[in-house]
């Protein structure tokens, strides 16, 4: 992309100038990694948007009326797809980065900080979240908004998800700790109706829960009562805290009881037993890794189980999991995953003459966008660059000092590139960020909010 012209102000001026459904943007000569299989890496590529979808991928395209953007010397590619992420710790990013172990962030933010937030510091914590997601390229994300104490405290968390623009996907649970109105998961009827009335929609909706009740009581745990109020609702199930030998017993008492499936998504999945996973792969259930998550807070094995997931034919997505600890960006996920999964590779077979059998960057990559979009139940919706889904894309400069010259697009996606090599991120077709900026953010406001509502948070006695 011509910096000096196609992401000008002038461009963007004519790109808004145009109605929603009637705007046609013709992006030309990109390096475009489709990620959908049977379009694979196209060389000097065009890529058409016609309103909130694709309409086409090919060379020479043309299109009356489209706004053309000049995008030689960048590769277009899918938004990352975030399955897991808790948006409304946002404010307290990095506040404990060495935390000890699971009970430690358990302790220090589900019993106290989240004890005290009010609507407003749930609406502040996640648009922070979801703005520094655009940022960094994550187009989808899932908000695992396990605080709702009110009503209110998941009506600001989804207007929150609407007012920044990005594909949300809300998934209500109530609080561990702490008083609140047990309104949940009753209010899920509400939610609905109220907010999710469209199949068609940049929002959807799921059902948080828990893998048992050792954390926080059978009233969280995911089991078939649960499962029964998704189900009537037509909704999917993300179920969090999925490790060790209790939710290995839970996997298997699930698949008994026929509440796995497609349709569910279980988090983390560290240090489950091969029955559990066997179960995991029959029955089509979806997994949301969360790479450094589980190395960082010591989650069980500590190993991401990307060998466990590919053995029974799962391939999962990944996420972010909590910025009190960790990185906010998928890049970071992608690397860790990378690294962590050959070295165990390497080291496996260390002193014999096996050969490691390691994953790729191309998987990797399929792991952030379009599994990640299969997990979140959005992968006829997102996740690859393919005519008919919906326009959720980036253009990522590949002459930037870091990145040139391009000699392999997805290994330079993966291992070279960062938010900042980002010029343009679209969703649904609408230009979010451009020329390296989130747009219609008012920032010294933001940050303004951001601090005054660390400060309430922080300043507050746990109730």
């Amino acid at each position: 992309m011509n910096l000096s012209d196609t992401t000008s102000a002038a461009v963007l001026e004519e790109l808004r100038r145009w109605p929603a459904d009637r705007r046609r943007i013709l992006f030309t000569g990109a390096t475009i990694v489709t990620m959908d299989p049977d379009l694979g890496v196209i060389d000097r590529g065009d890529l058409l948007v016609e309103g909130d979808a694709i309409a086409a991928i090919g060379a020479n395209l043309t299109a009356d009326g489209a706004v053309v953007v000049d995008a030689t010397g960048t590769i277009l590619t899918p938004g990352f797809v975030d399955t897991h992420r808790h948006a409304w710790e946002a404010q307290l990013r990095r506040i404990m980065p060495d935390v000890d172990d699971l009970g430690g962030y358990v302790m220090a933010t589900l019993a106290g900080y989240a004890t005290v937030y009010r609507p407003e510091d749930m609406y502040i914590g996640t648009r922070l979240a979801a703005l520094t997601a655009i940022d960094s390229g994550i187009t989808t994300m899932l908000d695992f908004s396990h605080n709702s104490r009110t009503r209110e405290h998941s009506d600001a968390a989804i207007g929150a998800l609407r007012d920044t623009g990005i594909r949300g996907v809300h998934a209500s649970m109530g609080p561990h700790f702490g008083e609140w109105d047990r309104q949940w998961p009753g209010d899920l009827t509400r939610l609905k109706d109220q907010y999710f009335s469209s199949d068609d929609q940049l929002l959807t909706l799921r059902l948080a829960t828990l893998a048992t009740d050792e954390i926080a009581g059978p009233a969280l745990a995911y089991g078939p009562e649960l499962a029964c109020v998704a189900k009537d609702l037509g909704i999917g199930v993300s179920v969090d805290a999925v490790f060790g030998t209790s939710s290995s017993e839970a996997v298997l008492r699930w698949a008994k009881d026929g509440i796995l499936g497609p349709d569910v998504t279980l988090i983390h999945s560290t240090g489950l037993t091969f029955e559990a996973w066997k179960a995991m792969g029959e029955t089509g259930t979806t997994v949301a890794l969360a790479p450094t998550s589980d190395a960082q807070i010591g989650l069980e094995t500590a190993i991401p189980a990307i060998d466990e997931a590919l053995s029974v034919g799962i391939r999962p997505g990944l996420s972010i999991d909590v910025e009190v600890a960790l990185a906010s960006d998928m890049f970071t996920q992608m690397r860790a995953l990378h690294a962590i999964q050959r070295m165990r590779a390497v080291n496996a077979v260390y002193g014999t003459d096996q050969q490691p059998s390691r994953i790729t960057t191309h998987d990797v990559l399929d792991f952030a966008t379009l599994q990640g979009a299969r997990t979140n139940g959005l992968a006829g919706v997102t996740g690859s660059l393919t005519p008919g889904k919906k326009a959720d894309l980036l253009v990522v400069q590949a002459e930037d000092l870091n990145n040139m010259p391009l000699n392999d697009p997805i290994g330079t996606l993966v291992l070279g590139s960062d938010a900042r090599n980002i010029t343009a991120v679209l969703i649904n077709g609408e230009a979010r960020k451009w020329n390296g900026q989130v747009l219609d953010v008012n920032l010294p406001a933001l940050r303004s909010e951001v601090h005054a509502s660390r400060e309430y948070v922080l300043n507050t006695p746990a109730a």
